[in-house]
């Protein structure tokens, strides 16, 4: 169902470069974590964890345990504003709540970024939304 899920938050200099490691760890165990550095508007300095899971069986092992974590209802009202017209769908985590092992999706703000690929073809919107609906409400 899901080709891919890509990754991406911001380390700010007041965090740790390892903390917020282990809180993408704890949503996508299998993650391979990129770091590159880059400068913020104040010159600060910052570091942006980023990469790619799309591994069938990982990215099964993500929805399954998102489906355990979260409220479905919720979930399931926020689809047709978090997929895009190509079949993405975006999801933002708490970073604290994720080194916790705490699942937490917030809707702005400072986060873990999560773009998920909906396999969908066509790959549009609503078939997108619909297949991700009908695995929520399966549950």
């Amino acid at each position: 169902m899901i080709h891919n899920i890509k990754f991406r938050a911001f380390v700010y200099e007041n965090e740790s470069a390892d903390d917020l490691s282990q809180a993408i760890l704890n949503l996508l165990p299998e993650a391979e974590i990129e770091a590159e550095e880059a400068e913020g508007l104040l010159e600060d300095k910052i570091i942006i964890l980023s990469g790619t899971v799309s591994k069938k069986r990982y990215t099964k092992t993500f929805f399954n345990a998102l489906l355990e974590s979260v409220d479905l209802e919720k979930l399931n009202d926020d689809l047709e504003r978090k997929i895009d017209e190509k079949g993405n769908w975006f999801l933002r985590f708490d970073k604290e709540d994720a080194l916790d092992e705490k699942w937490t999706i917030l809707d702005k703000g400072d986060a873990i970024h999560l773009k998920i690929k909906i396999a969908a073809f066509p790959a549009k919107k609503q078939i997108a939304v619909d297949k991700v609906r009908e695995a929520i409400l399966a549950d």
